[in-house]
């Protein structure tokens, strides 16, 4: 039986192009900065996004509490939605490495309401308080269904950082998505940040890595706290050529995706007893809320039927369509949920 596996764009395998690649790359000793292919990345990344320079690490996680570590000090907070990455989805990370509590926001789809953001911000002045020395942005983001935040918001949230002197992260795990989405340049949506996370295992296709860019002062201490929590990798230029083939080859082919998971959605939504929350569907992940069976039995019965879907909740099932993913196997998709729906 053909699986059809849509749990992650996480879950791809290497193309043979990209494994020819990896093959192929002059290495070195990342740790001793001279892996000639990971310079080369970090260079080709930082530039695309307008920065000085980037970090290269095994994970997004690793990525973005790298950042966390390095704009702040223990004892102080950070600010983010309240279906953040980084706030649901790294173990506690900003408690444990950094020792800094989140703040979270409540919002719709991951779009923080910039009053809201400024009504939450917190100052060293009043001893009761963490006081905020992060504003974090998830774009696309994830629980949101994919959502692309919009680039209004963003300017709006910046005008509040700039006004009380916050720096600001962007989680840009999918930010590719975003940049298909709706042709803005990614230099500009990193304009707006003082560092920024992209992941090259989201969408692009490769097994390992991102990315953290910011000054060159940043990445420098950041390099530091790499190292502490174990992120200093050896020979990683061989893990660095895949991303620099998904870097080059990959990210036009995003709105692939996206077609394949509106016309899910679209074709989803005839069928009685389930919805899609987050119409309409902008980028490549599809939320699907179920009304006749728990989530978990219908991820369980779609299994069994070949389609791998991911339960997130009792009522919440996740798709997210990526590069293994063809026409065929998107209307077959259709039509396993709607026999097992039956």
């Amino acid at each position: 039986m053909e699986r059809i596996d849509l749990r992650s764009d996480t879950v791809t395998i290497p193309s043979k192009a990209m494994l020819e690649a990896m093959i192929n790359a002059q290495v070195g000793d990342d740790v001793f900065g001279d892996d000639p292919t990971v310079i080369r990345l970090q260079k080709k990344v930082a530039d695309k996004f307008g920065k000085e320079a980037g970090l290269f690490v095994p994970s997004g996680t690793m990525s973005n509490q790298i950042a966390i570590k390095t704009h702040t000090t223990p004892g102080q907070e950070v600010i983010c939605d309240i279906g953040a990455h980084i706030y649901n989805f790294e173990g506690g990370g900003p408690s444990v490495l950094s020792g800094v509590q989140i703040r979270p926001v409540i919002t719709k789809d991951g779009i923080m309401d910039p009053v809201s953001v400024e009504e939450n911000l917190r100052f060293e002045g009043n001893v009761h308080h963490a006081p905020t020395a992060l504003i974090e942005v998830e774009n696309t983001h994830n629980r949101g269904g994919g959502t692309v935040i919009p680039i209004e918001n963003i300017q709006d949230i910046r005008t509040i950082a700039e006004k009380y002197g916050i720096p600001m992260h962007l989680d840009g795990a999918r930010i590719w998505n975003a940049h298909t989405a709706t042709g803005i340049p990614l230099h500009e949506y990193a304009s707006f940040f003082e560092s920024v996370s992209v992941c090259f295992s989201k969408g692009l296709g490769a097994p390992v890595g991102s990315m953290l860019l910011g000054t060159e002062k940043f990445i420098e201490k950041a390099k530091r706290w790499r190292k502490v929590f174990g992120g200093g990798m050896r020979q990683s230029g061989y893990l660095a050529a895949a991303a620099e083939y998904a870097f080059e080859n990959n990210i036009e082919r995003l709105k692939e995706d996206h077609k394949r998971a509106a016309y899910f959605t679209r074709e989803l939504n005839k069928i009685p007893g389930l919805s899609i929350p987050v119409p309409p569907v902008q980028t490549n992940i599809v939320m699907i809320d179920v009304e006749k069976i728990p989530a978990g039995e219908l991820q369980h019965k779609l299994h069994e039927h070949g389609l791998d879907i991911l339960a997130i909740s009792s009522k919440r099932l996740r798709a997210v369509f990526h590069l293994h993913i063809n026409d065929d196997m998107t209307e077959k998709a259709v039509k396993i949920c709607s026999e097992v729906l039956s």
